[in-house]
């Protein structure tokens, strides 16, 4: 039985926007082309971390429990998982991780975004998916149990000024989002994605993926 690596972000990004992409990329190993990301993404989200290490949630979440923010971007790594004929495993690198002053931890994912219902239900999977890494590890790979909160910070550019050295200074607010911790919900999400898996062909493209028609379309003209 072959075992196939889930990673949280492709069980969030690349399964709503298409199985058949998704099902390349795990089971025959053809990821999608690189599309260009922008950068500045990347140094608010090193920011952000370089912000929060070591902070006290009463000093910057005063609504969560007693707690410090203590790993940031740590490779995460499930034991396998095996349901329905197929083998998986999840492995990724989260943002954070609080640890509460009773011993539970909470896995935080930062977002520059506008704060939004619709996170809780498109994110959740992806914070349960390094919940159940942490609570299930692969043998010597890093454990923390139990966790009890999962949750997003998301900062939005509210306004923008100018110091007194001149210095462009873009200020936001930044609101914590708790998603509701449902492993059984995570496992029944993973029994649909495995079922792909486990699939003799691809599924069918997404009607909107780009990508499927464009190679659709290069076949259809010898291409």
């Amino acid at each position: 039985m072959d075992s196939y690596k889930l990673s949280p972000s492709e069980l969030t990004f690349l399964w709503d926007e298409c199985p058949r992409c998704f099902y390349l990329k795990v089971v025959k190993g053809l990821p999608r082309p690189s599309l260009p990301f922008p950068g500045i993404f990347s140094n608010i989200d090193a920011l952000m971390k370089q912000m929060y290490e070591g902070k006290r949630t009463e000093e910057m979440l005063p609504d969560l429990p007693p707690g410090q923010f203590f790993l940031m971007g740590k490779w995460v790594e499930s034991q396998s998982i095996i349901r329905g004929g197929s083998e998986v495993y999840v492995k990724g690198i989260f943002d954070t991780v609080i640890r509460f002053d009773d011993g539970s931890y909470a896995v935080v994912d930062f977002k520059t975004s506008q704060p939004s219902a619709y996170h809780v239900e498109f994110y959740g999977r992806q914070l349960a998916a390094y919940a159940y890494a942490l609570e299930h590890p692969a043998p010597g790979k890093l454990a923390l149990a139990p966790v009890t909160k999962l949750g997003l910070i998301c900062v939005e550019p509210i306004d923008i000024d100018r110091d007194t050295s001149g210095r462009i200074r873009y200020v936001g607010d930044a609101t914590w989002m708790e998603i509701p911790k449902d492993e059984d919900k995570f496992l029944s999400f993973l029994d649909k994605v495995m079922q792909v898996l486990a699939l003799p062909e691809p599924p069918p493209a997404a009607e909107k993926c780009p990508f499927c028609k464009y190679r659709a379309d290069a076949r259809t003209h010898g291409w």
